[in-house]
């Protein structure tokens, strides 16, 4: 049978989708009888015709995903879209990088560890980009012994 003109009618008094009205396949006598918005309505009231749940989407495998990436994972080359300046710019990159070694620099001048021509010598060199990292300052201030021989700890 076809009971698509009670479906219209079931889904417009439930205030649904016509995909969403469920028939009893049972009781094919009393739906074809039905063909009043009264006679639907007795029947949504006996349960023969009834509403479908919403069926959503999962978040489940979603969630997963998030508590992965809070860890760390899911970080690889696979997963990666963007050369790797869009995922941290350069711009960030040097301005960590500068900012240690001036840091560094200053640290030295304080303690009175290099004179300040030498300091001022240096911190032109690290903003023209001569060091790699702090390390290579360092190496680079001891190699030239602009480092004064100091009593005690060493920095």
């Amino acid at each position: 049978m076809n009971f698509t003109p009670q479906k219209k009618i079931a889904a417009r008094i439930l205030g649904i989708g016509v995909n969403r009205v469920w028939i009893d396949p049972d009781v094919e006598e009393d739906l074809s009888l039905a063909l009043t918005r009264e006679d639907v309505r007795k029947l949504i009231d006996d349960h023969i015709i009834r509403k479908k749940p919403i069926v959503g989407v999962s978040r489940g495998r979603a969630r997963l995903i998030t508590i992965q990436k809070k860890r760390g994972q899911r970080r690889g080359h696979g997963s990666r879209k963007g050369r790797k300046g869009a995922r941290q710019p350069g711009k960030e990159l040097w301005i960590a990088k500068i900012r240690s070694q001036r840091r560094y620099l200053r640290g030295l001048r304080d303690n009175n560890l290099i004179s300040p021509t030498n300091y001022r010598q240096l911190y032109a060199k690290a903003k023209g980009n001569s060091y790699r990292s702090v390390a290579h300052l360092r190496n680079t201030i001891h190699e030239s012994g602009f480092i004064k021989k100091s009593k005690g700890k060493r920095r």
